[in-house]
């Protein structure tokens, strides 16, 4: 998908939202556990049920990889039945990869061919040929960790100013065309300096909801002028219910979240 596809679609749909599909057994509703795959099945109805009110799925690799080849079977059927009923949807591999060049190739032909995401995150802390290799794929992208929403980013991240380290010397890599960051929305004030150094590129923006980012600083410190912002909610849309009714109420949540989106595109764009 090219980044003028992406911002048609948040036009479109007036909407910037990314529903991360952090699907995990233990949470799923009980009435679920009869399926064939639960864990698919649970993905299919919250695809169905939200995939009009965003423009990204986000499936978390953690939580298909631990439940071994069962688990890798039902990311293969979410990710072709996003492809299949929903194509202007932008797929993200939340895989978090970054290894030696001939690694990270092998990755990415995992995850942006066989699987056909439209993109991956990948770790930077190995330089430049750990990255490249996800860089090769003809429309697809690369969301490189910046400044995550997490307590410890502190740790590192932003001793010395890391994370400012990371976008400066990441641009000589890939364009605003090839290139995303993840940005944390519990980070929202430090937005506006991140802009200062990728003006033009997307950012993903995980920790709304569930970690407690807000939306409108959000939008306020990170919009750019073709929006340049996918915001994710995961927990606080999929597992807005336990029951029956769990598909019904995670699209209540994220109609919610759109509507709000709607406003805030119509303040800044």
């Amino acid at each position: 998908m090219t980044r003028q596809q992406l911002f048609e679609n948040i036009k479109k749909k007036k909407s910037f939202l990314c529903v991360g599909l952090d699907t995990d057994l233990s949470k799923i509703p009980k009435h679920l556990m009869k399926a064939e795959d639960p864990i698919f099945e649970f993905n299919k109805q919250i695809i169905d049920a939200t995939k009009d009110y965003c423009v990204s799925f986000k499936p978390n690799m953690a939580f298909y990889e631990s439940l071994g080849t069962s688990g890798w079977i039902s990311l293969e059927k979410t990710i072709n039945y996003i492809n299949q009923t929903c194509p202007d949807i932008f797929t993200i591999a939340d895989a978090k990869r970054g290894d030696i060049g001939n690694t990270s190739k092998m990755y990415a032909k995992a995850f942006l061919e066989n699987l056909n995401f439209d993109s991956i995150t990948v770790a930077p802390y190995m330089g430049e040929d750990s990255v490249t290799p996800f860089l090769e794929y003809k429309n697809k992208w690369v969301i490189l960790l910046a400044l995550t929403s997490n307590k410890g980013a502190f740790d590192f991240q932003t001793t010395n100013n890391l994370y400012q380290n990371v976008l400066e010397t990441s641009k000589k890599w890939g364009t605003p065309d090839n290139m995303m960051y993840v940005v944390g929305a519990t980070k929202a004030e430090m937005l506006s300096d991140i802009r200062k150094v990728v003006p033009d590129s997307f950012l993903l923006v995980p920790g709304v909801g569930a970690q407690g980012g807000s939306l409108s600083d959000v939008a306020k410190f990170g919009m750019n002028k073709q929006c340049g912002l996918l915001v994710n909610s995961s927990r606080g849309i999929i597992y807005a219910s336990d029951g029956a009714d769990f598909a019904e109420k995670a699209k209540e949540e994220a109609m919610k979240l759109q509507k709000e989106m709607e406003i805030l595109l119509d303040n800044y764009l």
